[in-house]
């Protein structure tokens, strides 16, 4: 009996079964992907972004009471709605150093603080001018335009982002659709503190405030059906 199986043993392996037509033709189409480049990728978003805020700016023009606004809050209140653009857009597109996952926690902060905080900066300092406007919760409903512009402007750095994140998420995707929506409602209220005269903290903090909120709820809804597809 051992030496039936010993001769078993010393058989050669028998031939592996033939690929498949479909695994084969499928393994012809495999192209080499080129690595992703975080930095570049949220500088080119970054730049792409704000070209296009200053493009709407433009178009819009810039709100009539600007001068009669105290510099230090025009200057101060841009800086913000700035950082809360490029922070979650950062931690949405820069994985943790050294490795290539997500930062979907920080991510997830970002997008809740920014969230809040624009609300409640809006409805808490909203200083005006001679020539500043007025709507009052009896006329809410008439800042929809700026919620329409301002979700607007949120649709480029959301796209962008979402095209640099196809493939690249294997957990966390939804937090991280919603800090690019959040980065993106901050850069649209950006372009609105620099256009819009409405100064009443209903306006400024629901509704400039606001397009952060909805922004990233939306993105957070609809961006996880593109980043998570895979590459092909």
């Amino acid at each position: 009996m051992s030496d039936a199986l010993d001769d078993l043993a010393n058989l050669p392996p028998p031939p592996p079964p033939p690929m498949s037509p479909a695994l084969e033709a499928e393994l012809g189409n495999l192209a080499p992907v080129t690595p992703r480049r975080p930095l570049r990728q949220i500088a080119i978003l970054a730049g792409i972004s704000l070209v296009y805020g200053a493009g709407l700016v433009a178009a819009l023009a810039m709100r009539k009471d600007m001068n009669e606004l105290p510099t230090s809050w025009v200057i101060g209140a841009a800086i913000a709605w700035f950082v809360g653009f490029v922070v979650p857009c950062y931690l949405a597109l820069v994985p943790r150093p050294g490795t290539m996952m997500p930062r979907w926690q920080w991510a997830a902060a970002s997008a809740i603080v920014s969230s809040i905080g624009f609300v409640v900066l809006g409805l808490v300092v909203h200083p005006s001018g001679p020539s500043s406007l007025y709507f009052g919760a009896e006329r809410f409903a008439h800042g929809h335009g700026c919620l329409e512009i301002g979700l607007l402007t949120a649709l480029v750095p959301v796209i962008v982002g979402a095209l640099f994140l196809r493939g690249a998420l294997p957990v966390g995707s939804r937090w991280i659709a919603a800090a690019l929506g959040a980065g993106g409602g901050c850069l649209g209220g950006l372009v609105l503190h620099m256009h819009c005269r409405v100064a009443d903290p209903l306006h400024v903090g629901l509704i400039h405030g606001g397009v952060v909120v909805v922004a990233a709820l939306l993105s957070a809804a609809l961006v996880p059906r593109a980043t998570d597809q895979p590459l092909r």
